[in-house]
């Protein structure tokens, strides 16, 4: 059986190699994530370009996605009398300077951001290195924020800082991520995702910056914070798919929250048509350990009864000692799942176009014939996005297009295996080639069911239209 929910490695040492990129492929990784915040542009490049070929000679479909560091708030270098951290304790008063303002207390470090005096307030709670250190701002005046530790502990240089419900007037890009873009572009990746995305206006500005390099990527909206949280209806709408990025949003957010702010984006991104990543902390432990905690286990499973479109890992694969185990223990979780039945989205619960409402039919077609496999034949994926969305029962989507790009979007989508073909002026002929195909991949089982949805094509006057046939390989 084709597992339904989507993979993403992170690329790193672990898993740099042309050898373990191949096995990463093998192993079902439907997405190589490449993390900006830690990747050379050369390295991006030699990466990039082994993924490819491992797959080419796999004749395996995938993807990569480029992660774009975002505008984060960072303190800078601990200075060389208290190198190489301070050891923070509740009391302690800690100074954050900027625009060079000399230190003032033995506790001072500068901060990234000159606009931070302007954006918070005093008995604002600033967090330090992923939440591991509890400040409360004391006093703000334009060149210094002076602050009070609640939960102490060390404080190394370049510790990254969550405001909770601050307003932060940080622009969307920072010119590190305009230099990314251009490598994006230039090693043709598929996605990027924008990190601490705030509202739809980013999406936008993203997809100027892309548009301006020629690339045609898909914009993958990071949800790291209230504010996000606060315009996800605008910001679905505006990407092209959304990632629950659980590490920063966790911080930010109440710890209790979490599970709902995840499944409330999940459910919304499916009522809207478009894909959701669930990620961070999937199977941290496998960073170390040859197999998952049960949390972990329990976790995962979670994500796909949501059936969220694709799960995620980041340490486990980039930096762990267990990148390949990992994979297979997501794909098993994965597949026992998916054959216990999921809670599906049968109907449209808005008002459909006429494409959504053909999907609708199919997919109530193919629930209903035992063993039914989905052909869509598409120009632009709206189609097969439309067909996802609608979480067939067990039924797979072959999304056939004729675009490269198009066919590379569908990726991220659960239940969606694309395959690029060219596509005859005869809809009868197209057809037919396509179920030789499915049966020379072997993934079209003999006198298999096929619920097929053929759109309008470019070269012939076929209609919309859906048609039940068996194949007879």
């Amino acid at each position: 059986m084709l597992r339904q929910t989507k993979i993403l490695a992170t690329v790193g040492p672990a898993t740099d190699s042309p050898e373990k990129l191949r096995a990463l492929i093998e192993a079902g990784v439907n997405v190589l994530r490449i993390n900006m915040s830690h990747a050379p542009h050369d390295w991006a490049r030699r990466v990039a370009a082994d993924a490819r070929a491992a797959a080419e000679s796999l004749g395996a479909p995938f993807a990569i996605l480029v992660d774009l560091q975002g505008p984060a708030v960072r303190s800078g270098r601990i200075p060389d009398s208290h190198a190489p951290q301070f050891d923070l304790q509740p009391g302690d008063r800690v100074e954050f300077t900027m625009g060079g303002a000399a230190p003032s207390l033995p506790y001072s470090v500068s901060v990234n951001y000159d606009g931070l005096s302007g954006d918070i307030r005093a008995g604002d709670v600033v967090l330090v290195d992923n939440g591991v250190l509890h400040m409360r701002a004391l006093e703000v005046s334009p060149d210094r924020i002076l602050c009070e530790v609640l939960t102490g502990g060390p404080m190394g240089s370049r510790r990254h800082i969550n405001l909770p419900g601050v307003l932060v007037n940080l622009p969307p890009l920072t010119e590190k991520d305009i230099a990314d873009l251009a490598v994006a572009a230039e090693i043709g990746a598929d996605f990027v995702a924008m990190s601490f995305v705030r509202d739809a206006a980013h999406i936008a500005e993203l997809r100027r910056a892309l548009d301006e390099r020629g690339s045609r990527a898909r914009i993958v909206a990071k949800i790291e914070d209230q504010q996000a949280v606060r315009n996800i209806d605008g910001i679905i709408e505006a990407a092209d798919a959304v990632m629950v990025a659980r590490g920063d949003l966790g911080i930010e957010c109440h710890l209790e929250e979490l599970p709902i702010i995840q499944r409330r984006i999940v459910k919304q991104c499916a009522v809207l048509g478009k894909p959701s990543i669930v990620a961070t902390q999937m199977l941290e432990s496998m960073i170390e350990n040859p197999v998952p905690t049960r949390a972990e286990v329990t976790d995962a499973a979670n994500a796909v009864y949501e059936e969220t479109d694709a799960v995620m890992v980041s340490g486990e694969t980039s930096v762990g000692k267990h990148p390949l185990r990992c994979i297979e223990v997501l794909d098993k979780i994965a597949r026992r799942i998916e054959a216990s039945g999921g809670v599906g989205y049968a109907a449209l619960s808005r008002v459909a176009t006429s494409r959504e409402r053909l999907a609708e039919a199919a997919v109530k077609l193919a629930n209903s014939t035992e063993g039914s496999q989905i052909l869509v034949f598409t120009q632009s994926g709206a189609t097969a996005l439309a067909l996802s969305h609608l979480r067939p029962d067990r039924a797979p989507i072959f999304a056939f297009t004729p675009d490269r790009d198009v066919c590379q979007s569908l990726m991220l989508c659960r239940s969606v295996y694309p395959i690029q073909m060219r596509f005859s002026a005869d809809p009868t002929e197209t057809a037919d080639q396509a179920l030789a195909e499915l049966n020379r991949r072997g993934v079209a089982g003999p006198g298999a069911p096929s619920v097929i949805v053929m759109g309008v094509f470019d070269s012939c006057a076929a209609v919309d239209s859906i048609l039940l046939r068996s194949t007879d390989f």
